[in-house]
């Protein structure tokens, strides 16, 4: 045997003990001696049963029993005794056994009725006689005290925990018909309690429903001190986190004993969390009218939604002068009937047919308000004095109490479990035979628990394995406006599942007031949890290129799509590419167009007039090169504008430094073979290697070639391929996030295509600066000069703009146009500088395209040499400075105009 088993056994024992000695001080001698014998109902019969009724109120201190209660106590009594006739004038149900009763009165006090309920073991404790003999020596004759097979209450949720107890030892079955405690559906604690009503924990599963329906998910609780409000709310919080999506704001105790403005405390910590509307009661009466006064005197009419237990139900007596507070009030009855057959029978008692109710006097006074004349009882004057002939419901106000329907339906199961008890036991038996006699408890117990039938108001009377009933509720609301009779009105049911019609609030209003911890969302917000509480939250936006993954989170949309307006998902970011429309590609486009006609004439006009001098002059060979290369640099504005592909890429690799690339190959060889030539001069007659046409031709073909190597090579690392990128047209705004097609070219990797091209301006512009002292007007050492400057100022000033507009997010229309931009502008500078003033003299002024009489490089040489040593000579003179070597501006600036035109036109012509 476990230590648990123990301990039970050994607290059974002095329970035991205890009872017993109770019961031998209060003999039946001293009982009457005393005075004391508790006031009881006797109706005889084969079998009886036990009653316990609330016909008394609750006392003041010191005293057990108040006054009385006429509907939970008088009605609920009649209703047994009324089910008793019933049961014993059916010849169908227990024929030919009567059933009697033991009734007693709880005075709604769990200590005291504890205490009455003794009188129902008396029978089952074994007492010793042996040494108590009668005067004449005889041994006593005590009659044997009846045996109460069941007991039918209590009503009391407290009384029943307390009794149920003491009949547990005994093994006496219990049916209650009013107690809705959820702890009393603990079968290992309270396996002889049974009940025809439902349980707390179904009428607390309503209410969540209710709660849920309404679209709550922030409620207070408030619970009146003792079992049946704290059971209740305990309920109430265990099922709702057990579900799920109700945060219980605060969980409130009404004591007892209220202290003055105990009730206004109440209503102020209520408010302290004034989001959570809806109040959640299990409470008394008393205390549900004071809640309500609390709340009108805090002017807070309207602002508490309270959903009320069957302690509240359809009563009116909570709300009464309080019924503006109440509006809307929802409230939850267990479902029942008003039994026809109770209300003729009533009525119809009166202080003559009815003298086996004992406290039916007592009512009869407080129901008529008058006074009865009884022995020993003193008149009173004040009030008026009873003549007996009144009549129930017309003399004064009747209302069938809630509860008489499930009495009567206690008394029927007992009734049924004895019936199926006896068809089993005692087959074909008139009347309780042995088997019966006495009613084992256990057993009867089993017969309890299997009972269905069809009860007083029509519904099946059925226990589950832990002696609960059914959950059958209806749902009231208290409504005011638009009802021309305002009042409860029946808006639902819940059988297991919750059914609600329309509701009405404050107003006439349909729409179900909030009462939650924070309102939903807007579309495209999330929520961010506060800690501990998990129906409260924060809204936060979900901004830049998040979406709504679900209600508490932020993700970020993939890389190639942006969020939809209401971010509830992501959608693909659009694709967009320089257009020929664009005011970004009208300019570049322009430009080029314009090169491209100036360098086709400049072509036109050199290939008509070839062999004129000028023509020939300016180097025919590496003219038409340069020509060639300027003719690509416009044209590369076409490839930088179309629409990207694989085709497009490639020609925008090969051909976006070649144009700058054979442009200033052609000038830097020109250049450096001009400031060869000169340097030459100043040291022998012998012309310097290389600078006939065929050879400035191949070295301007090997520096191209450099650049198309570079290009080449690039292809086989990596072929030419279109990309989208979505980072370029990235704004924190979405909604104008773009992608952009483009080729596969970064600006490392267009920087570094120009790179070389950019090394020939460089090393064009320093051999243009080292021949700066030649004679303006020998051959074209100025006009290369001068394109090499201006194009050094266009390409500084092209590196801030490009570079300046990496976060721009219009980068890539900007830089592109700002590239084409420079890239013709130098095209132009080149081609005006170069070009232009010669087709100007060619085509109007041919008089001076004429050819100069012709000298061999050597008489040039000679020329120059004389012109030097004079020019040294006049300058030591006039200076009186020592000899050195002429400077390139001592040795071109004397010769004349004409010696110099000799000598260009001479040499050049023929080479």
């Amino acid at each position: 045997m476990t230590s648990s088993s123990l301990l039970f056994l050994w607290l059974s024992l002095l329970l035991r003990y205890q009872i017993w000695l109770q019961l031998l001080w209060l003999g039946p001698a001293s009982q009457a001696q005393q005075g004391t014998q508790p006031q009881s109902i006797k109706i005889e019969g084969d079998i009886t049963l036990g009653g316990l009724f609330p016909v008394h109120a609750r006392g003041p201190a010191g005293i057990p029993c108040g006054e009385i209660k006429r509907e939970k106590g008088i009605h609920r009594l009649e209703a047994l005794l009324y089910a008793l006739d019933q049961i014993n004038n059916d010849p169908d149900l227990l024929p030919n056994i009567t059933l009697g009763a033991r009734i007693l009165d709880t005075c709604s006090r769990d200590t005291y009725a504890l205490e009455q309920s003794l009188t129902f073991v008396q029978a089952l404790i074994q007492k010793d006689n042996s040494d108590v003999r009668c005067s004449n020596g005889e041994p006593p004759i005590i009659p044997k005290p009846e045996r109460v097979v069941g007991v039918i209450g209590a009503s009391g949720s407290s009384v029943s925990i307390m009794v149920a107890n003491v009949l547990r030892l005994f093994a006496i079955p219990q049916i209650s018909y009013a107690s809705t405690a959820p702890e009393l559906s603990d079968n290992s604690r309270y396996e002889f309690f049974s009940r025809v009503v439902p349980p707390d924990s179904y009428q607390a599963q309503a209410m969540l429903d209710i709660v849920k329906a309404m679209g709550w998910n922030y409620v207070s609780t408030l619970a009146s001190e003792g079992n049946y409000g704290e059971s209740g709310v305990d309920a109430f919080i265990q099922i709702s986190r057990e579900a799920g999506g109700l945060c219980i704001a605060q969980s409130i105790k009404i004591p007892r004993e209220p202290r003055p403005g105990e009730f206004d405390k109440i209503v102020k910590r209520l408010m302290e969390t004034s989001n959570a509307r809806g109040v959640i009661i299990f409470a008394n009466e008393d205390d549900i009218k004071r809640v309500l006064q609390a709340a009108k005197r805090a002017n807070l009419t309207g602002h508490f939604l309270f959903v009320g237990s069957d302690s509240w139900g359809a009563k009116s007596s909570p709300i009464e002068d309080q019924e503006e507070v109440a509006e809307g009030a929802v409230t939850i009855l267990p479902k029942r009937a008003s039994i026809d057959g109770f209300d003729e029978y009533f009525t119809s008692r009166s202080l003559e047919n009815n003298r086996r109710n004992i406290w039916f006097a007592e009512f009869w006074e407080d129901d008529f308000k008058c006074k009865l004349t009884r022995p020993g009882i003193k008149y009173d004057p004040d009030r008026r004095k009873c003549t007996g002939e009144e009549r129930i419901s017309q003399d004064s106000q009747y209302e069938q109490e809630g509860k008489v329907q499930f009495v009567i339906d206690a008394v029927y199961a007992m009734a049924h479990a004895l019936h199926s008890m006896h068809m089993d036991l005692c087959p074909g038996s008139m009347g309780v035979c042995e088997k019966m006699d006495p009613v084992e408890g256990r057993m009867l117990l089993q017969y309890i628990r299997s009972v269905n039938f069809n009860g007083s108001a029509g519904t099946a009377v059925m226990f589950n394995e832990n002696g609960d009933a059914p959950g059958r509720y209806d749902i009231f609301q208290y409504q005011m406006s638009n009802v021309s009779n305002p009042g409860y009105r029946v808006i639902g049911q819940w059988t297991n599942h919750l059914r609600l019609n329309d509701m009405q609030w404050s107003g006439g209003e349909q729409k179900v007031p909030d009462s939650v911890c924070s309102f939903p969302c807007e579309s495209g917000e999330r929520k961010k949890m506060v800690k501990g509480v998990p129906c409260c939250w924060h809204c936060e936006l979900c901004d830049g290129y998040q979406f709504v993954l679900d209600e508490f989170t932020c993700d970020m949309c993939p890389f190639d799509m942006r969020p939809l307006k209401n971010r509830t998902g992501c959608r693909p970011t659009p694709i967009i590419k320089l257009e020929w429309s664009s005011p970004w590609a009208i300019i570049p486009v322009f430009l080029a167009i314009l090169g491209i006609l100036a360098t086709t004439g400049v072509i036109s006009t050199f290939v008509r007039f070839n062999d004129t001098p000028i023509v020939r002059a300016s180097g025919r060979e590496l003219s038409y090169v340069l020509l060639t290369g300027i003719f690509l640099i416009y044209l590369i504005t076409f490839l930088m504008i179309a629409e990207p592909s694989v085709v497009v890429c490639a020609f925008r690799r090969l051909l976006l430094g070649l144009g700058m690339c054979i442009s200033y190959s052609a000038m830097l060889t020109k250049t450096n073979r001009i400031y060869r030539i000169f340097e030459q001069g100043k040291k022998s007659v012998t012309p310097p290697k290389f600078i006939s046409p065929t050879s400035q031709l191949l070295i301007t073909f090997i520096l191209i070639s450099v650049q198309l190597l570079g290009v080449f090579v690039w292809f086989g690392v990596e072929p030419p391929h279109t990309t989208i990128d979505y980072e370029e047209q990235k704004p924190p705004n979405p909604e104008f996030a773009r992608g952009i097609l483009k080729c596969d070219m970064s600006d490392l990797s267009l920087i570094l295509c120009l790179s070389y091209s950019i090394l020939l301006m460089i090393t064009c512009t320093v051999y243009a600066i080292k021949s700066r002292g030649v004679p303006e007007t020998f051959n074209e050492a100025k006009p290369i000069g001068f394109t090499m400057y201006t194009t050094c100022i266009i390409w500084l000033a092209f590196v801030p703009i490009f570079f300046g507009t990496a976060q721009s997010t219009e980068k890539m229309f900007i830089q592109t146009t700002t590239l084409t931009v420079s890239m013709s502008l130098s095209a132009t500078v080149s081609l005006g500088m170069l070009y232009i003033p010669k087709v100007y003299v060619i085509i109007f002024h041919p008089e001076q395209n004429v050819q100069k009489r012709k000298r061999s490089f050597k008489a040039v040489v000679q020329a120059a040499t004389v012109s030097t040593r004079l020019s040294q000579k006049s300058s030591d003179k006039q200076n009186g400075e020592s000899k050195g070597e002429p400077s390139r501006s001592q040795l071109f600036g004397k010769w004349s105009s004409g010696s110099l035109t000799t000598l260009r036109s001479d040499y050049f012509s023929r080479t």
